[in-house]
């Protein structure tokens, strides 16, 4: 089986500093995905070269072109047959926001989506924004998936879908992450054909993948659940077990994943 995991570090510096190198040697992964890094690579080299270039790993990285923001890294076991680093449209694409990896060299070949979905609660027009990036997305996803790819999409997508989905539904009716639009593009999204994978496989867990540093939230499991594995329709048989790994720390969002 192949442990496929996604994992907003906030900051690969950071988390570094907290543990990062030995969870990951304790979680071991064949296919790891990070978001939200703040970092590239030269940057992390000096520090912490055995994480950098491990040689167990093929690394990709793709760093937002501001410095101190957003970014995306792949570490991988098995290489990757082809990538891409963004849709082609160079709003999306300068944030560093897509690694695309697709994999031939696998029982059931599948291309990976590794994503850090845009925050809306800045303002209307980053809101805006985080719309048209899940848009373009799904049209990406979609011609894909049209041309008989399996996809496995991971990622934080800065919304809780469901009122199961955080712990406190009514205080943050209001609030960018769970505003209705953005709930509502997530069931056009699942109506296109794709299964959220824990949900599907743990369907009452109120389990939260991110929590806010203030408040005790971790402690008091005061959560919201906005990073999901999901695959399209066709592939989902593969899926053996989703997971969440709340007992992970180095970060405010801990790891997701699936076994396939």
């Amino acid at each position: 089986m192949l442990r496929i995991m996604s994992w907003n570090v906030n900051g690969i510096r950071a988390s570094l500093k907290n543990g990062l190198e030995a969870s990951l040697k304790e979680l071991d992964p064949d296919i790891i995905g990070f978001q939200e890094i703040k970092a590239a690579r030269e940057q992390v080299e000096n520090d912490y070269p055995d994480f950098a270039n491990s040689v167990h790993y093929h690394s990709i990285w793709n760093p937002s072109f501001r410095k101190g923001y957003s970014g995306t890294m792949l570490m991988s076991k098995i290489k990757p047959s082809a990538v891409e680093k963004g849709f082609g449209i160079s709003e999306f694409d300068d944030e560093g926001r897509i690694i695309i990896s697709h994999y031939r060299d696998v029982p059931a070949p599948f291309t990976l989506f590794n994503i850090y979905y845009p925050n809306g609660q800045m303002d209307s027009d980053r809101l805006a924004y985080k719309l048209r990036f899940y848009d373009c997305f799904l049209d990406y996803a979609d011609n894909l998936k049209k041309s008989g790819k399996n996809l496995i999409i991971m990622g934080d997508f800065n919304t809780a879908h469901r009122e199961i989905d955080l712990k406190n539904p009514e205080e943050n009716k209001d609030r960018s992450g769970f505003l209705p639009i953005e709930r509502e593009w997530m069931d056009k999204f699942i109506s296109h054909g794709y299964i959220d994978t824990f949900r599907t496989m743990n369907p009452g867990a109120a389990t939260y993948s991110w929590w806010t540093y203030r408040f005790n939230a971790r402690m008091n499991n005061i959560g919201w659940r906005i990073d999901y594995v999901f695959v399209n329709e066709s592939f989902f048989p593969n899926v053996k077990e989703s997971f969440i790994l709340t007992d992970v720390m180095g970060s405010d969002h801990c790891p997701v994943g699936i076994s396939i």
